[in-house]
């Protein structure tokens, strides 16, 4: 276990030397558990443990506790989430809060009692800081203001896996630890017309406008907002990095660093999926926060950082969204 009050980074038990050990991966088929899940393969990790929702229901409590008594996993990497856009965070609150509640709840708590999880690691957002949080956000913003109303229910149920964590380590002293990625993008991302988020949709809209032959793009607000995107491979390589090295209470910030605007991603998308066409700023719709920017410095005082370009990230995850769902919908 950990120390109770650790927040230096320690090698006691290192995850890397420790290959043939059971790793649950929960939700190894989302965005962030199948990155997880190839690094982890790509590492030498022999005995990963992978169950679909349709194998293990995470919400039932009973079930988990089946699971983690029966397997007995040596790590845990909680991955697995209900999530969305403003859309589906506004029509759909009692599933945001409820179901991400429940899941985490019920893997945390198995883990304690389960008697064989040597550390555990919970993946939040960074909607879990306040709207109006300094930039760079740091840590310490946490709980330091009101919530972004659109997103507040999935916001306070990651918050409250923060808390449960913290409260695991400092009552039972189980080495629980938390991290916060910026805006991820990358394979299996969500390009669905209407729930996606700003990259993703800017992907897909481009790669239609190219097949169709159409003459412009008309992209909301003036472009200048500054956001901050993260290679989903790069968080895979940074949940790696503090499951080895990290055993603190307090949870740690996974970012860039780099920040760009809205014009330049959507000229940079244009690029890469070769449309030629005009692109159209429609200046009447809004912008949003003008800039959400994750202070990374604590994890990059560990020795971390994020090694995919924004170029060369946007490349790859174009060839899959042909690969796996432009081609998909052609069929």
């Amino acid at each position: 276990m950990g120390g109770l009050d650790s927040e230096t980074p320690t090698t006691v038990g290192s995850f890397l030397s420790d290959k043939s050990a059971k790793v649950f991966v929960a939700g190894h088929r989302g965005l962030v558990g199948s990155a997880v899940h190839r690094k982890l393969v790509s590492l030498g990790f022999t005995s990963l443990l992978l169950r679909t929702h349709a194998e293990l229901d995470l919400t039932r409590q009973s079930a988990v506790e089946s699971f983690f008594a029966a397997e007995q996993p040596r790590y845990v990497i909680v991955a697995a989430a209900k999530v969305g856009g403003i859309h589906a965070n506004s029509t759909f609150p009692a599933d945001f809060i409820g179901v991400n509640l429940q899941i985490q709840t019920n893997v945390i708590d198995a883990a304690l009692r389960c008697g064989s999880v040597r550390k555990l690691l919970f993946l939040g957002s960074s909607c879990i800081y306040p709207k109006l949080a300094p930039q760079p956000i740091p840590e310490s913003a946490l709980l330091s203001g009101p919530l972004e109303p659109t997103n507040e229910w999935y916001a306070i149920a990651k918050i409250a896996g923060i808390k449960m964590c913290q409260a695991y380590r400092l009552q039972h002293g189980l080495d629980a630890i938390s991290a916060m990625p910026t805006n991820l993008y990358g394979p299996f991302d969500n390009f669905h017309p209407e729930n996606s988020h700003v990259l993703p949709a800017l992907i897909r809209r481009f790669h239609q406008a190219k097949v169709s032959g159409a003459k412009e793009v008309v992209v909301w607000g003036t472009g200048s907002p500054l956001r901050e995107f993260l290679h989903v491979d790069d968080l895979a390589d940074a949940v790696v990095f503090l499951m080895d090295r990290y055993s603190g209470l307090e949870h740690v910030n996974v970012g860039s660093g780099k920040e760009v605007s809205i014009k330049e991603l959507a000229e940079m998308v244009k690029e890469v999926v070769g449309f030629q066409g005009e692109l159209v700023w429609d200046a009447t719709k809004p912008d949003g926060t003008p800039r959400k920017l994750m202070d990374s410095s604590k994890l990059a005082g560990m020795g971390w950082q994020a090694k995919i370009s924004l170029k060369d990230g946007l490349v790859d995850t174009y060839k899959w969204y042909v690969e796996h769902v432009a081609m998909q919908q052609q069929l």
